[in-house]
């Protein structure tokens, strides 16, 4: 699913135009950006939290010339499913088939929290 499919199937499960739901979509995505670029990490319960966690700076090899490379330190975006995903991936047949036939977008999993 990309992010055009995303947008037409928020838009017919929340009963509501394709534009709202792709406004929706780019709020939503800006936000856990902005908090992303602010330390801080966005947790939707049952769903999962997103957080930046930083990567140490290491020696690596240039596959072509195999000469040492140095690679810099940097920030990096994470994602950590929850407990409820978790389970509702590993207990569904979707997964093997690699198709998901319904599907509702709920109040419960859909809240969320910004923490520091």
């Amino acid at each position: 699913m990309n992010k055009s499919d995303l947008i037409v199937a928020m838009a017919e499960a929340g009963e509501i135009s394709k534009a709202a739901a792709e406004r929706i979509l780019d709020c939503f995505l800006s936000k856990v950006t902005e908090s992303l670029l602010r330390d801080e990490s966005v947790t939707l319960s049952g769903f999962g939290t997103f957080s930046v966690t930083s990567r140490a700076g290491r020696k690596g090899r240039n596959p072509l010339t195999g000469e040492s490379i140095d690679i810099p330190a940097k920030r990096v975006p994470k994602f950590k499913p929850g407990r409820e995903l978790k389970n509702t991936i590993s207990s569904s047949g979707a997964a093997a088939s690699g198709s998901i036939t319904s599907g509702t977008i709920t109040g419960g999993a859909a809240s969320g929290t910004i923490t520091k």
